[in-house]
C-alpha cells in the first residue's frame, strides 16, 4: 500500500453513556486527511451492550459520500456502547477497507472474557475478540506505548499510518477528534481522554 501524507482515514469513537443502562449511544466518525485536516463527520447509534455496532458501521461507511476517498477505518478499541463488540474481520470484508484498532492500554482479555460470559451470546461476542487477532505494542515516545490490532494491511504499514496520524497527541488525530465530538454531543462539551 502506498501511504500518502493525506491518506483518508475515518476514525470512530462512541459517546459517553451510563454503564449497564438500556438504550442507545452515539458513535461518531471523523474523516481526516492523515492527521492534519478534518474533512467530514459521520454519526450513527448503537444499542448499549447490544450486537449491532458492526452492521451500523458497515452501513454508515458504505452509504457515506466519503466512501470513495476512504482508505482506512480506525477504531478506538473494538468495544463500543459498553460490550457492543465490533467484528473487524467482518468490517474489513464488507467495506473493503483495512481496519486499525488502537488502544491506550493493553486490553485485559481475561477480564473481558469474564465479563462477556454474562451474555447469552457469549460465543458470538468472543468470536469478535478472536477475529481482531493478535495485539501488538508500538512505542510512540520514550516510555509511551499504544496497542493495536488490524485487518487488511501489513504490520509495518499500520505503524506508518498510526505515526502519520498522531499529530497533536499520542492518540491518532481521527480518534482524538471523534472522542471530543462524541462527548460534546452527549454532555454539551468535550472532555476526558480518547
Amino acid at each position: 500500500m502506498r501511504i500518502k501524507r493525506e491518506i483518508r482515514i475515518v476514525g470512530f469513537d462512541d459517546g459517553p453513556f451510563i454503564p449497564r443502562s438500556k438504550g442507545r449511544t452515539i458513535i461518531v466518525g471523523v474523516v481526516f486527511r492523515g492527521g492534519d485536516f478534518l474533512d467530514g463527520v459521520l454519526k450513527t447509534e448503537a444499542e448499549i451492550d447490544g450486537m449491532d455496532a458492526t452492521q451500523k458501521l458497515i452501513d454508515l461507511i458504505n452509504n457515506s459520500r466519503h466512501k470513495p476517498q476512504l482508505r482506512i477505518i480506525m477504531l478506538n478499541g473494538i468495544t463500543t456502547a459498553g460490550f457492543n463488540l465490533i467484528d473487524i474481520k467482518e468490517l474489513n470484508e464488507k467495506t473493503n477497507l483495512p481496519v486499525i484498532v488502537v488502544n491506550r492500554k493493553m486490553p485485559n482479555l481475561k477480564k473481558i472474557e469474564k465479563a462477556l460470559k454474562h451474555f447469552k451470546d457469549f460465543e458470538d461476542r468472543w468470536n469478535c475478540i478472536k477475529n481482531a487477532g493478535r495485539i501488538y505494542r508500538m512505542r510512540i515516545e520514550k516510555n509511551k506505548y499504544l496497542y493495536y490490532q488490524f485487518k487488511g494491511l501489513k504490520r509495518n504499514d499500520v505503524e506508518k499510518i498510526i505515526r502519520l496520524s498522531c499529530t497533536r497527541s499520542l492518540i491518532p488525530e481521527p480518534l482524538r477528534v471523534a472522542h471530543l465530538i462524541a462527548s460534546a454531543m452527549i454532555k454539551g462539551e468535550s472532555g476526558g481522554r480518547a
